[in-house]
């Protein structure tokens, strides 16, 4: 039973954390609520970041959850620039970077992803970034208004969804662009080389230079700043400044050191949840990046890096805390921009799970829908520039209903209508 003298504790400070505070409040909880955050700016959003922040065309203010007074109106108690530094399961407390321990009666783990550095020589230079965090992308957004005033050069080590809106920001500022990628093609675990083959034909007619096939192997630079980037295969590009965009890993050292269950980094890592967002400890609950939840009717334990799940799990763990019934079952869900091309793609289908992808629209004009199908059943689908289908995909990824593949490609044929009645 939860009562008005608990006190509930979130440690992480991004969307899941705040949505999570958030929920304890509208349903109706009077304890206390106290949130860390490892940064000293309130919980914002991750997608601008990488999308209207970077390329200008948002404000600041627009990346956060919540307006800073909201906070003490929503009797939040809120700890910034504090990072929690030891979790004591046995005295149920959180211990911060400052040395004050804070106790809780139940406990969320929101602390997300860090990017994956490049282990090579030169990742110390002063031109080498990340793309995580909201200063990241301030100073990010300085240097690409930089390199298109000065005709510069950024390299791109990735061809993911954070290094193609990158590319996309870069050449709308007016820099060059390379993008080095040891896949055949942008996206390619994710979409196949079905799709992946779309990005890079869409990428090379605004200008970014690929090379696939390759690693970075070296940056070279002087006198602190990077002149060239050298890949595995002998080639040098020249390069003012370089990005890292090979992917995140959980954060999972606090929930490590205390023992808790984690999955394995072969199998993508994070701590290791229920279908209600527990963790191995009764206690103890984890959503957002760094929680691997077991999903109920994937029948396959999955971790989601995008912001979809972030908005979503953070307060279904808060309900959970609130010993509501909660099944965490949502479709995986994703959005992109990238010049005029926007997409939603909703749906599991990692590589070898399907067998046949089929297209309804007009890839070439890039208005189209892509549904990836394992006998006859939909994993994912994903719309580029056609808009209010989302929900009629989820319904139908869910359905498992057997689809006619000439209906599914065919526009003439309404989705609504291959749902089972």
């Amino acid at each position: 039973m939860v009562d008005a003298h608990q006190t509930f504790v979130i440690v992480g400070g991004g969307l899941a954390g705040a949505k999570a505070a958030e929920t304890l409040r509208s349903e109706g909880f009077t304890g206390r609520v106290i949130l860390i955050c490892d940064e000293r700016d309130h919980p914002y959003e991750r997608p601008p970041l990488s999308k209207g922040y970077l390329t200008g065309q948002d404000d600041r203010d627009s990346v956060f959850v919540h307006e800073p007074a909201w906070y003490a109106q929503a009797d939040i108690e809120l700890h910034l620039g504090q990072p929690a530094v030891h979790l004591d399961r046995e005295e149920r407390s959180v211990r911060l970077g400052d040395g004050t321990r804070i106790h809780y009666d139940r406990l969320l783990l929101a602390t997300g992803a860090e990017p994956r550095r490049l282990e090579i020589p030169g990742t110390g230079l002063a031109g080498v970034h990340h793309l995580r965090r909201l200063s990241h992308a301030e100073r990010l957004r300085g240097v690409l208004a930089s390199l298109g005033r000065d005709n510069g050069h950024l390299v791109i080590a990735g061809a993911g969804w954070i290094g193609l809106e990158v590319a996309a920001a870069a050449r709308g500022y007016g820099a060059e662009v390379t993008v080095v990628e040891p896949e055949p093609t942008p996206l390619h675990t994710v979409l196949g080389p079905e799709l992946g083959q779309l990005f890079t034909d869409l990428h090379s007619e605004h200008g970014v230079r690929f090379h696939f096939g390759a690693r970075l192997t070296e940056i070279a630079g002087h006198d602190g700043m990077v002149l060239a980037a050298r890949t595995d295969d002998g080639e040098e590009h020249p390069a003012h400044d370089v990005l890292a965009a090979i992917g995140a890993a959980p954060r999972t050292a606090l929930a490590e050191a205390a023992g808790l269950a984690l999955v394995d980094r072969a199998d993508g890592g994070g701590i290791a949840v229920d279908a209600s967002l527990r963790t191995s400890d009764p206690d103890i609950y984890a959503a957002g990046d760094v929680a691997a939840a077991e999903h109920p009717w994937l029948r396959t334990r999955l971790r989601v890096e995008h912001w979809a799940n972030a908005l979503n799990s953070g307060p279904a763990a808060a309900r959970a805390m609130l010993g509501q019934e909660v099944v965490y079952d949502r479709v995986p869900y994703f959005f992109s921009d990238q010049y005029d091309v926007g997409l939603e793609y909703s749906g599991y289908a990692p590589p070898g799970s399907y067998d046949q992808v089929v297209c309804r629209g007009d890839v070439g004009k890039r208005e189209f829908i892509a549904f990836w199908l394992s006998e006859g059943r939909l994993l994912a689908g994903m719309n580029v520039n056609v808009w209010d289908v989302t929900e009629t995909i989820q319904a139908l990824i869910r359905s498992g209903t057997r689809l006619d593949a000439d209906a599914l490609a065919d526009p003439s044929v309404p989705l609504e209508s291959l749902l089972a009645p």
